[in-house]
C-alpha cells in the first residue's frame, strides 16, 4: 500500500464505546487527571454513566494530627485541597450518576463538602461514611434529605444516633442495610429498633456487644434477615456482685432466638486473628494499626468493599 493511501486515525476519532472501555481500566486519580480536557469525544467518554456508578475514594486518607479540642483533628491544607479537587472533578464528570459512594474512614470530609457532594449525586443508594469529626448534624441531615434513594449505609459509630436514624427513617423509604463500625451499646440498638424497625441487614462485626443488647436486636427487629456479629467481643453482665465476663461461645438461648434469621454470621474462635484483634483492642478496633484495607471486609457480601 502506498504511503499516500494510508489514512491515519486520530485518538479523538475513536468510537466512544471503545474509549469508555479503555477508561474503565483507569482509577479515579487517572480519570480526574485531565483526560476529559483532551477533546470533546474524550470528555463525552469520561462522562459516560458506566464509569460513575461507583465513586470509590477508599484509597484516600487525610493527612492529619489529633488535637485536644473539637473537631479533635487538624487536617493539612494540601490534603484538603487534593480531596476538594478530586471530588469536585469527579462529581462534575459523573453528571449525577453516582449510585455508590465510598469514603475512607480516616478521610476527614468537611460539612460543606459533604453537602456539595450530596447535591451532585442525588441518586445515591449506598454510602460508606468517612469520619464524623468535621461533619455537623445540619450537614449530614441535609445530605440524607437529598439521598432519598439510600438503601445501605456503612458508618463509624456515633455518640448520638437518634437524629441521624430518624432522618433516614423519614426520608429513605427503601433503606434496608446498616453497618456500624465501632462501639455499639444498648442505646444505639434501641435507636435502631425505634426508627428502623424494618431493617433487613445489620452488621456489627469487630465491635463490643453486650449479650442483652444482642437479645434485644433479635427480639425486636422482626424483619431482620441477616445479622453479622463476627469477631465481636461479646460481654455478659450478670446481676451484681458477679463480674462481667467475655463469652467464648454463644449459648443455646441466643442461638434459638437467632434461628429465625436467614443468616446469622458469627466467629468467636481463639485462633481467628480478627477475633484476637478485637479482644486486644477491647472492642474498639484501631484499624490504623493493621494492614491497609482490612476495614473494608465484611462477611455479608453486599457490605464488603
Amino acid at each position: 500500500m502506498e504511503e499516500s493511501d494510508r489514512v491515519a486515525r486520530r485518538w479523538e476519532d475513536l468510537d466512544i464505546d471503545i474509549l469508555v472501555k479503555i477508561f474503565q481500566s483507569f482509577d479515579i486519580i487517572e480519570l480526574t487527571s485531565g483526560i476529559a480536557t483532551v477533546c470533546t469525544s474524550w470528555r463525552m467518554a469520561c462522562c459516560d454513566p458506566l464509569l460513575w456508578r461507583t465513586l470509590d475514594l477508599s484509597m484516600m486518607k487525610s493527612n492529619f494530627i489529633k488535637i485536644p479540642l473539637e473537631p479533635y483533628v487538624y487536617v493539612d491544607a494540601r490534603s484538603d485541597k487534593t480531596l476538594n479537587h478530586l471530588l469536585k472533578t469527579s462529581l462534575s464528570l459523573s453528571q449525577g450518576n453516582i449510585m455508590t459512594l465510598i469514603f475512607h474512614f480516616n478521610l476527614y470530609v468537611s460539612d460543606d463538602l459533604l453537602t456539595y457532594t450530596a447535591e451532585r449525586c442525588p441518586r445515591l443508594r449506598r454510602l460508606v461514611m468517612p469520619a464524623w469529626n468535621r461533619i455537623k448534624k445540619t450537614g449530614i441531615c441535609k445530605a440524607i434529605r437529598i439521598w432519598q434513594d439510600l438503601e445501605s449505609l456503612t458508618m463509624p459509630s456515633i455518640a448520638n444516633p437518634p437524629y441521624l436514624l430518624e432522618e433516614i427513617a423519614s426520608n429513605c423509604k427503601n433503606f434496608s442495610e446498616l453497618k456500624v463500625m465501632g462501639p455499639f451499646d444498648n442505646f444505639f440498638a434501641a435507636t435502631i429498633i425505634t426508627y428502623l424497625p424494618k431493617i433487613r441487614v445489620l452488621s456489627l462485626r469487630c465491635s463490643m456487644l453486650v449479650k442483652d443488647t444482642l437479645i434485644s436486636i433479635l427480639d425486636e427487629l422482626r424483619n431482620l434477615e441477616v445479622l453479622n456479629i463476627s469477631h465481636c467481643l461479646l460481654i455478659e453482665i450478670p446481676p451484681p456482685p458477679a463480674p462481667r465476663r467475655i463469652m467464648r461461645e454463644l449459648d443455646q438461648y441466643v442461638l434459638d432466638k437467632a434461628s429465625r434469621l436467614r443468616e446469622f454470621l458469627t466467629c468467636m474462635k481463639d485462633s481467628c486473628i480478627m477475633c484476637q484483634r478485637t479482644r486486644n483492642d477491647e472492642g474498639l478496633m484501631r484499624w490504623y494499626k493493621y494492614e491497609e484495607g482490612v476495614w473494608k471486609a465484611d462477611e455479608v457480601s453486599s457490605l464488603s468493599l
